[in-house]
């Protein structure tokens, strides 16, 4: 969505399939960080943004059993808003589709669901879609997966995935939030167990993090076993765990960290999950998939405005955006064997020495904060404006 309005914004003719009748999908990715605030305020589209609800994050603190122990500061980060907004990601995505309706060269067409690739001469030529109308073919310059960690069109474009594997899964649910509860972004950690806390106002976000495939052990041994877990974790949660009536209540993230060896083919380039898959550890997949968007809008407009692009114009949209992937991928996997892991084991009585090194030492702290909010190598809008 982000790249079809900064083409669209940039006078290239542009199509975004959805397959679904609406954006309301529930637990995605729900954290705007200053990297993104910061390409709405190039875009000019800033205040209004901030003026739908959200809640604000600008710190973040692991408690280990009863010790708080602070690990990311964003105050005073060089960006317009240094802090997180919490904000569905329906509501984000319903304003940019907005913004970029006001350019007449963008088109959106919900409950198109791509089915496969049209190919002429070993180039990808356009796409195959149904909609409820039956079956369309639709012919491009380009063709963009944007479709995340199950891509459709990186599957049939037959580009090959390294996953780089993980040892852990994330039950997602929502639980009353009170007045007096803490404030901070939090993740608790007890032996065994790790739930992350997200302030979304009126109620909890949880991600309850279980081993790797457990999910139908964690279900076998029922959901009152589930709600003492949560309690055990969370402890002044108190009665509010009996909200959880049942798996219903209690979605599951199948979580994977991969990255494509090469994210395009003559005609066709993949962008966000779909070319680099993220762990939810720090909650950065949304914005890395919108750096990528701008990056790509920033080398492709100009060469779209001109007609199709060449295969080292995509290489180039992936040489500017493989690293910041991989080296972030790379912090997530150091964390996830080094902490989470460990953790999920029940190895874990005391907090790790990066860990103690962090909370005792401010720039350590400020240092996490930028790589969560602004990330390596943020990216600005340079694409033209038509």
């Amino acid at each position: 969505m982000m790249l079809g309005l900064l083409l669209a914004r940039a006078g290239v003719p542009v199509l975004v399939l959805e397959k679904h009748a609406d954006f309301l999908r529930d637990f995605r990715g729900d954290t705007l960080h200053p990297s993104t605030l910061e390409v709405m305020h190039e875009l000019g589209a800033l205040d209004a943004l901030l003026a739908l609800p959200h809640q604000r994050a600008d710190r973040f603190a692991l408690q280990f059993e009863d010790r708080t122990m602070p690990v990311a500061r964003l105050q005073g980060l060089d960006q317009h808003c240094p802090f997180i907004a919490l904000m569905p990601q329906w509501d984000f995505l319903n304003f940019v589709a907005a913004r970029a309706k006001r350019y007449p060269s963008f088109a959106l067409r919900m409950e198109a669901e791509v089915t496969g690739l049209i190919e002429e001469g070993g180039r990808v030529v356009g796409l195959r879609a149904n909609t409820p109308e039956g079956p369309i073919e639709v012919h491009a310059d380009l063709v963009v997966g944007a479709d995340g960690r199950h891509s459709i069109v990186r599957e049939a474009a037959g580009l090959h995935v390294d996953a780089l594997g993980v040892p852990l899964d994330v039950l997602w649910f929502r639980l009353l939030r009170r007045d007096d509860d803490p404030s901070e972004v939090m993740a608790r950690v007890t032996r065994g167990r790790l739930a992350v806390m997200i302030d979304r106002g009126s109620y909890w976000q949880i991600a309850y993090l279980i081993r790797k495939g457990a999910y139908d052990a964690v279900k076998a041994r029922g959901i009152e076993s589930f709600r003492a877990e949560v309690r055990s974790a969370i402890p002044f949660l108190g009665d509010r765990v009996e909200t959880i009536e049942g798996w219903d209540d209690v979605k599951l993230l199948t979580v994977a960290i991969d990255r494509l060896n090469t994210w395009h083919r003559p005609g066709l380039l993949c962008i966000g999950d779909a070319s680099h898959a993220m762990s939810p550890i720090g909650g950065v997949g949304i914005n890395l998939a919108i750096q990528d968007a701008v990056a790509a809008a920033n080398i492709l407009a100009p060469v779209l405005r001109a007609g199709p692009p060449s295969d080292d114009d995509l290489a180039r949209v992936q040489s500017r955006r493989e690293f910041p992937a991989r080296a972030t991928q790379r912090i997530q996997v150091m964390f996830q064997n080094k902490v989470i892991d460990p953790v999920l084991r029940g190895e874990v009585a005391r907090p790790p020495l990066a860990m103690r090194l962090i909370a005792k030492c401010p720039p350590l702290q400020r240092l996490a904060g930028r790589l969560i909010g602004v990330g390596v190598r943020p990216e600005h809008v340079h694409s033209p404006q038509a």
